[in-house]
């Protein structure tokens, strides 16, 4: 399928760090034969990323449950379903990833995730790259409104939101298997 994408690469640039879409290939390669692979392809320094357990899930589950399925069956608009590498250009590794659930619904809203390891953690990587990310999506004339969702105790994680003009809106518990209490978030057009 990815050769049916326009030949052009999408990016997103700051002063400290590029953020990269993965396309299907690329995230076949990272389930396949892992990240150290996957760097190779994007030619960057190899960094194990060091994520809590619940991250660490979460990413694995959205990498097969979600990331490859809609990047194949949505590959014009892959970007809005692939978690973007985060690449520290000082570093030239990959330091996090961060991505949407999907194109804007009907109602023009989608949500906003994000992982930071933890070795690079507390040096506003997190804060920039929402920063970023969040000025493309809202180029998109579709979105109204960015969600999120953060662990009631996760309070870098509510920082990065905060300062980003994400507003607190509820808390809730997800049923997984342990039970989570997060803090619901969005931030308006």
């Amino acid at each position: 399928m990815d050769n049916l994408l326009p030949n052009m690469t999408i990016q997103v640039q700051t002063q400290r760090l590029t953020l990269i879409p993965l396309t299907n290939q690329q995230l076949q390669a990272w389930k396949q034969t892992g990240r150290k692979d996957l760097e190779k392809m994007l030619d960057l320094k190899h960094n194990p990323w060091k994520l809590g357990l619940f991250y660490e899930q979460e990413t694995l589950q959205a990498l097969s449950d979600f990331w490859i399925p809609q990047t194949a069956k949505f590959p014009l608009d892959y970007f809005w379903y692939t978690n973007w590498e985060i690449i520290l250009n000082s570093a030239s590794c990959s330091v996090g990833g961060i991505g949407f659930a999907g194109l804007p619904d009907n109602h023009g809203t989608t949500e906003i995730g994000y992982a930071i390891d933890q070795k690079f953690e507390g040096q506003g990587i997190a804060t920039e790259a929402v920063q970023a990310l969040s000025a493309w999506a809202f180029q998109d004339e579709g979105l109204r409104i960015l969600r999120a969702e953060t662990p009631v105790d996760n309070i870098g994680s509510q920082r990065v939101l905060t300062k980003n003009q994400f507003i607190q809106t509820g808390e809730k518990k997800l049923e997984l298997e342990i039970p989570m209490q997060v803090f619901t978030w969005e931030r308006r057009r």
